[in-house]
């Protein structure tokens, strides 16, 4: 990290840095203690170590990914854990679920965590009973509950398989036909990246299903992961699976885009960046780092999120971050790539509701080889994408006009929503206040947000009950709650009980 070119410059540096620093990094250091020292910080930022002996594949999209799935899956002699944000009861989820009970009948342990509210709308009762009548046992996490009115706001977003503690895949793929092409209905495939991963850190995987399933019901017994991989290659990796309020992710991406050199690669489907982000790839950007971000152009599945995503782009593009918008039909991949030697791929968005809100599940990865495909990857990726820049009056410029075909009820997040309220929030409070310009896009953000204020302000005028029994009824409701769960400790739990 010196850049004084020599070793006394670099000695005199750290005799003259305060005496915390001389502590810390000691002035005989040698490569190899930088490498325990970035080893260690990764590790405690991340809230995860590294795991070494593994290998890793790289899977685009769903002419991958699904087939590896189900070859696992009917390959599975003991167990299946399948862990997954959103499953459609259609042609794609059927496959799966004839897949897994046909391991099921066999005396195969199958195990499935889906998510209350992604699954809403996409897969019925009945999907989820025919499962269990096979023997699959099946769990459902975060229903909504009376004694939690916000407890729904969290989610499971992860999306993994764990088969016979051997293999494991870490995506960002759900289950439905959006993610296949389809000739007939004229409609492109999702855009989305997955891995393969075999060796030590498959226990690393098996461990973040075991805690969704262990916070769902009753715990795995100790027989469901009885296996302990063999090395099988020599990809070091890190498997962060964050709960909510924990955030190693949030900690890990700005260290991240600080210590980048050369390149900072993101794609990612919800872009809506914090403050502490931003300037973490402005600063990068500005030091000379390649740094680019590549988010769903026309065809996203949530028009306001590419609308949040846009009113950040003046700040990125002023400070030299090239900004890239996909072209295709939606990008749902959330990958990284740094220097071709530390890679990011799995389920975690660049926002706030998925850094702190969420279930997620993302294996890092600190390894050339599978850098440099990472970046490979993401030159492919940009050939189908527009770079958006300013023009001579800063304006931001749209990207093409190529408005493919879009899948209704694909997906959606209430913590995207979430997401999309911050920035909204964001660009309003900065106007209120009038502490920066604003772009074009954020002047359409809060053109939006003031029209809906006014509606609720005449909706308040003209018709107050419209307002006033709703919130009376959520004030009812949060009120009987809390007054529950203090009858309740005074009562009998023991204070440190997990409550389902």
């Amino acid at each position: 990290m010196d850049r004084s070119g020599g070793t006394d410059g670099g000695s005199a540096a750290v005799e003259t840095a305060p005496r915390e620093t001389r502590s810390l990094i000691p002035a005989t250091a040698d490569a190899a203690t930088l490498r325990r020292l970035a080893d260690q910080v990764f590790s405690r930022a991340g809230g995860a170590p590294l795991v070494r002996g593994n290998s890793v594949r790289l899977l685009s999209d769903a002419v991958e990914n699904y087939p590896a799935w189900l070859e696992a899956i009917g390959s599975a002699r003991h167990t299946v854990h399948f862990e997954n944000y959103i499953v459609h009861d259609d042609e794609v989820g059927r496959r799966f679920a004839d897949a897994l009970r046909e391991r099921a009948r066999t005396g195969v342990s199958v195990r499935v965590v889906y998510d209350w509210l992604g699954c809403l709308g996409k897969a019925s009762s009945r999907f989820w009973r025919q499962l269990e009548e096979a023997g699959v046992e099946v769990r459902c996490y975060n229903r909504p509950r009376p004694g939690q009115p916000l407890g729904w706001i969290g989610r499971d977003h992860r999306k993994c398989l764990v088969v016979d503690g051997r293999v494991a895949f870490v995506t960002g793929l759900c289950v439905g036909r959006m993610w296949e092409a389809s000739v007939p209905r004229g409609l492109s495939a999702w855009r989305d990246t997955g891995v393969e991963v075999r060796g030590p850190a498959v226990t690393e995987v098996a461990h973040a299903f075991a805690d969704s399933w262990a916070v769902t019901g009753a715990p795995l017994p100790p027989e469901a992961n009885p296996f302990d991989p063999a090395p099988a290659g020599d990809v070091d990796l890190r498997v962060i699976a964050t709960t909510p309020g924990t955030g190693g992710l949030y900690r890990l991406d700005p260290l991240v885009a600080s210590l980048a050199r050369r390149t900072l690669w993101l794609t990612d489907a919800y872009f809506a960046g914090t403050s502490t982000y931003v300037q973490a790839l402005q600063a990068a950007a500005r030091d000379g780092v390649d740094v680019r971000l590549l988010v769903p152009g026309p065809g996203s599945d949530i028009p306001l999120m590419q609308a949040v995503s846009r009113a950040g782009y003046r700040a990125l593009l002023e400070a030299g971050v090239r900004v890239f918008e996909w072209n295709g039909s939606m990008l749902h991949a959330k990958t990284a790539v740094a220097d071709a030697r530390w890679s990011r791929v799995g389920s975690t968005n660049l926002n706030l509701a998925s850094w702190i809100g969420n279930r997620e599940l993302d294996v890092v990865v600190e390894n050339e080889a599978f850098g440099r495909q990472m970046e490979e990857t993401f030159e492919e990726d940009l050939e189908n994408a527009t770079e958006i820049v300013l023009e001579r009056w800063a304006r931001v410029r749209p990207a093409g006009k190529v408005r493919p075909p879009r899948v209704r009820g694909a997906g959606g997040s209430t913590t995207r929503a979430a997401a999309g309220a911050l920035r909204v929030g964001n660009a309003l409070g900065s106007a209120l206040a009038a502490r920066r310009f604003h772009g074009p896009a954020e002047r359409w953000l809060m053109a939006e947000g003031g029209l809906l204020l006014a509606l609720l302000a005449a909706i308040g005028f003209l018709w107050p009950r419209l307002l006033a029994w709703p919130l009376a009824a959520f004030s009812l409701w949060m009120g009987l709650a809390l007054l529950a769960r203090s009858a309740h400790r005074r009562t009998g739990g023991p204070p440190g009980a997990r409550e389902r």
